[in-house]
């Protein structure tokens, strides 16, 4: 294997370690069970053309336990799992603010009986892995465990390594935020990944804050269902309503991130398009720059107002048009008339 990006490596076979020992709730891999563009059986059983078959090493979904199964992890270390992809799941501790005692591990060190640290385990494997993905928010830009005054000091995985590194292939690091991530786009993006591997796709085009450019270039408010009543300045005042929820506190017009074109679960769900205000869960500023969450969001007070002055007066435009669009031509049935 050569460290240049892109480089086709002799494959057919990839493994991924997937690291949940992170500062986490797990979500994120529960999460991805439910894709199906593409499913997380199509990616494992080889159902996919001309992509490497998998192997995926992550202990909520795998067989193997105890020290059958992070064995796996520490081949992965030394360089006997060669190629492999790192997927982290879980905001990083920092391990140096303290005393005493530890916030992450994973496995213990058979020669000493103790734990293992996470940080431990991204230092011995990280280096080695083709290439590296945070997935989730948590692990991508520390997520809800680093809001200000945490005790374990807690960051993403661009912060504990740094935002230029690279893996082995010569591959940023590739972070896919949502807390938890959309099943798809986790799933699309090691797809991508392994197409690139094998010399089928270019290296994977990555935002400033590392995300898949195609999946996060868009806000939620352009793909969102609710999108055409903020046009026309209709807007909730509680929820259950069908209007736009930017007023109830929906962070939609500024957050990247493309559940609300996407949906949930095969095309369908997405927090907007259920009557769920966005958070702002895909962003790097997240949670800290989005809170009191259930307030509206102070840029949105300007934009609103002056929408609804615009919107009410195309709406009042749009229903005379549609009434005359309701009726037939006037020379349909004409004939039958004069009769």
């Amino acid at each position: 294997m050569t460290s240049r990006a892109g480089d086709t490596l002799p494959v057919a076979e990839i493994s991924i370690l997937w690291l949940t020992a992170g500062l986490s709730c797990d979500g994120d891999t529960i999460a991805m069970t439910a894709a199906t563009q593409p499913s997380l059986e199509d990616l494992l059983g080889g159902a996919l053309p001309w992509t490497p078959r998998v192997k995926l090493y992550n202990p909520f979904l795998a067989t193997e336990v105890g020290d059958e199964f992070v064995r796996h992890f520490h081949r992965g270390a030394a360089g006997e799992l060669d190629p492999f992809i790192l997927v982290v799941e879980g905001s990083i501790p920092d391990e140096t603010n303290k005393p005493e005692g530890y916030w992450a591990s994973f496995g213990t060190d058979p020669r000493t009986g103790q734990p293992i640290l996470t940080c431990d385990w991204i230092d011995r494997l990280a280096p080695k892995a083709w290439a590296v993905v945070a997935a989730g928010t948590c692990a991508a830009y520390g997520g809800i465990h680093a809001m200000e005054g945490n005790p374990t000091g807690c960051m993403g995985l661009p912060d504990y390594l740094g935002w230029e590194w690279r893996s082995a292939g010569g591959i940023p690091l590739v972070c896919i935020p949502g807390c938890p991530v959309q099943p798809d786009n986790m799933t699309e993006t090691l797809l991508y990944l392994l197409q690139q591997a094998v010399g089928r796709a270019p290296p994977i085009p990555l935002d400033e804050a590392l995300r898949p450019r195609w999946l996060f270039e868009q806000t939620v408010h352009e793909g969102c269902d609710r999108g055409g009543y903020y046009e026309q300045g209709q807007f909730a005042d509680a929820y259950g309503s069908n209007f736009c929820i930017v007023k109830l506190g929906c962070w939609g017009p500024v957050v990247q991130c493309n559940v609300g074109k996407r949906g949930w679960m095969g095309g369908v769900g997405g927090c907007p398009n259920v009557g769920g205000i966005c958070i702002g869960c895909t962003m790097p500023g997240f949670p800290d720059k989005f809170q009191p969450f259930m307030d509206q969001p102070p840029g949105s007070l300007l934009s609103s107002a002056a929408v609804m002055t615009y919107g009410r007066a195309i709406h009042a435009l749009r229903r005379f048009t549609q009434a005359s669009l309701n009726k037939e031509p006037s020379w349909r049935g004409a004939g039958r008339r004069a009769q």
